[in-house]
């Protein structure tokens, strides 16, 4: 069932894809799921049919017709594949409009188009590595996790942007339970399983075997799932990381705990490429992302693939639904 709130869409970089798989998901979905875009209308795609409004109550009945936009002005005109730092101070001020109508509830999820963070900071200074960070920033610096989600399979890489070799390092018990923690609450919040499998995988090949290939698996990771198994959560690992991901393997478990980046995001991005979202986990909102970047080889070309923005839009009223269920 679609949320009664709209989804707010940020219009993320304006010289990427991110203003054209929105209207193409408005076009493939809004006749059934309301939804509202928060950008300058003039980087909408030629041909958009779209209608300024002035509150999100108006976004449902105009969703049916037209793409329902909280039109801003980010000033200088716009050339697709280059990014333009003059536009960051909106894109920056789109995203914590949308947050601050969903904590609102004035809509019910954020969905954000793919950032540019060089033109963020050589236009607004932007502080933050990326969305998720700024996210957990407007919520109140709480502690998030990321989520890579599709129909098959969920991950999530407990370290994600740092060098292989300081991921030994990175991996605290206090990170891994945090990680651990909030991967399981979300999925029982909103996800609406009500008991969620976990696996963990290992960090070296073969889970270390029994220490012999590096003793993180035996002396981290092992005590710290069976402690979370004791308390009586349905967990398992660590897991050789090879032998994760088929079919067979995939069907026992509801979410992976992986150690590192690649790890989580090879196997999903192999399985389902188009239907991948971004999930931040951990926030009083919800928030959902096309899992692509802004694509400036193909933008303006009315070539973008829309498949992974309408999977975050259908996740994020997945969500709400669950939300409103728990």
């Amino acid at each position: 069932m679609p949320p009664t709130a709209p989804i707010a869409i940020s219009c993320g970089e304006p010289a990427g894809v991110g203003p054209e798989v929105a209207a193409k998901a408005w076009a493939a979905l809004g006749r059934d799921m309301p939804m509202l875009w928060i950008g300058d209308p003039r980087h909408l795609p030629e041909g958009t049919s779209f209608e300024a409004i002035t509150d999100p109550a108006e976004a449902a009945a105009v969703c049916t017709r037209a793409l329902p936009v909280l039109a801003r002005d980010f000033g200088p005109p716009l050339r697709p594949g280059h990014p333009n730092p003059a536009h960051a101070p909106g894109v920056v001020a789109a995203i914590a409009e949308a947050v601050a109508l969903v904590q609102s509830g004035a809509c019910s999820a954020l969905c954000t188009a793919p950032i540019h963070k060089a033109a963020l900071i050589d236009g607004a200074d932007f502080a933050y590595p990326g969305h998720t960070e700024f996210l957990a920033a407007l919520a109140g610096d709480v502690p998030v996790v990321m989520m890579l989600a599709s129909t098959v399979l969920r991950v999530v890489p407990a370290t994600i942007h740092i060098p292989l070799s300081a991921v030994p390092t990175a991996l605290t018990e206090q990170l891994l339970s945090e990680t651990i923690t909030i991967t399981h609450a979300a999925l029982r919040r909103d996800f609406g399983l009500s008991d969620p499998r976990i696996a963990v995988a290992g960090l070296n090949p073969h889970a270390g075997e029994d220490g012999k290939m590096g003793h993180e698996d035996r002396d981290l990771i092992a005590p710290l799932v069976e402690r979370f198994a004791a308390e009586g959560m349905t967990i398992f690992g660590p897991m050789s990381a090879d032998t994760m991901f088929h079919p067979a393997a995939r069907a026992r478990y509801d979410a992976a705990i992986c150690m590192y980046h690649d790890q989580a995001l090879i196997p999903i991005k192999t399985v389902d490429f188009a239907g991948g979202v971004n999930v931040t986990l951990g926030l009083p909102f919800i928030r959902t992302s096309p899992d692509h970047g802004t694509a400036f080889d193909i933008a303006g070309q009315g070539i973008a693939d829309p498949t992974s923005m309408m999977a975050a839009l259908d996740m994020a009223s997945g969500m709400v639904a669950a939300r409103a269920g728990s």
